[in-house]
Parts: C-alpha cells; sequence; structure tokens
C-alpha cells in the first residue's frame, strides 16, 4: 500500500471537529504461511456470496463491524458499492454457524500478482471462540490458491485489540504505519451514536 501524503509533523496534531483520526497499520505476507491449526470444523461453514444484496451485504457488515468504526461500506454509493460486490476479481464469503451468519471475508484480487484482504471479522458472540481462526484460515487457502506474490491488509487502533497480535499470528508482517482522519458517523447519524464505545464521542 503507497501513499503520497507528506508525513506528519512530530508532536500532536489537531483533529478538526467532527472528525476521528486511526493510527492504521500496514501488514503483508509474501508466502504462503506455516498452516495454522484452529478450531473443529463443527458447524462452521465459509460459503462463496457471490453478487450479494447491498441490504444483506450492509445488514452483516453492520453486525460484524459497528463495534470497530466499520463504515466505508455503510457511506458508499449505491452503484460504487454494487460495482465492487458483482466484480469478478473481488471475492466475498460468508462464515456461516449453522444456518446464522457470523463472519463476513472480502479478497481483492483487482490488483495483478496481489490480494487484499479488504474486510474480516465475525460478530461479536463469535469472537474467543474458533471462528476468526476458521476464516482465517479460509482465506489464506483462497488468497495462495491463485498466482499471487502479495498478501496485505491494514488494521487500525479502533479495532479490537486482538486483531493485530492476530493478524502477526496468521503470517502478516507489519511494514508501514499511517494516520486516517475520516468523518465520525456517530455525527452524521450513519452510525448509531453509542456505536464503538471504545473510540470517544466529541460533539463539534
Amino acid at each position: 500500500m503507497k501513499t503520497e501524503n507528506p508525513p506528519l509533523p512530530f508532536g500532536y496534531s489537531a483533529v478538526p471537529p467532527g472528525k476521528l483520526a486511526t493510527v492504521v497499520t500496514c501488514l503483508q505476507m509474501l508466502a504462503p504461511p506455516a498452516v495454522n491449526s484452529g478450531a473443529e470444523n463443527g458447524s462452521l461453514v465459509a460459503e462463496a456470496w457471490n453478487s450479494p444484496g447491498l441490504e444483506a451485504y450492509r445488514s452483516l457488515f453492520r453486525a460484524v463491524g459497528e463495534d470497530w468504526m466499520w463504515v466505508s461500506r455503510l457511506v458508499m454509493a449505491d452503484d460504487e458499492l454494487a460495482a465492487i460486490l458483482d466484480d469478478p476479481l473481488v471475492e466475498i464469503y460468508v462464515l456461516k454457524d449453522g444456518e446464522r451468519r457470523i463472519g463476513l471475508l472480502e479478497l481483492d484480487f483487482r490488483t495483478e500478482g496481489q490480494c487484499e484482504l479488504v474486510f474480516f471479522g465475525v460478530v461479536r458472540d463469535a469472537i474467543g471462540k474458533g471462528a476468526g481462526r476458521f476464516l482465517m484460515n479460509h482465506a489464506v487457502e483462497k488468497a495462495w490458491s491463485r498466482q499471487i506474490t502479495r498478501f496485505w491488509v491494514h488494521t487500525c487502533h479502533f479495532d479490537s485489540p486482538a486483531a493485530l497480535p492476530f493478524y502477526q499470528r496468521s503470517g502478516f508482517v507489519p511494514y508501514a504505519s499511517m494516520v486516517e482522519v475520516f468523518d465520525d458517523p456517530r455525527l452524521a447519524g450513519q452510525a448509531p451514536k453509542n456505536a464503538s464505545p471504545h473510540v470517544p464521542l466529541i460533539e463539534p
């Protein structure tokens, strides 16, 4: 992942009212990792989700990511999101426990020779029970089944504290850090006021 933005100055930088700032860590793996054993399969199944409807996709996106300030696909224009979801080089998988959808995985192969792990996560009550490891093993298998030389992801400090070490245990290695500034979606009604309670809500 490359950026042409100038580096931040040393010391504190003010964040404009109504905005959020998060520290982003970029990670990559340049070869398939050793198999990382996980939980027993049990009732878990990762299924391809071809061209999901916008409402169904956003519902699962919200269920998985609302605690962690996932907002990009909620505020994206319908036609722009539909173009991504319908692209044959974007693979979407849903993790199911029986008939219940409990996880989301999105792999983007639109850059030749690379795969981006765009979205990855499970719902709140599935965390810590092996569902994440099961889904990550599926992600690694699917990514490296294609002719790629790089599998990458980024996470930020608004995400679960377990996310970064989980990615590293899965074989990803940090290579860059950035700061992202964006509108607080809770102030515009795009997310509930009580979403992501670990991220302070500052009224402008």
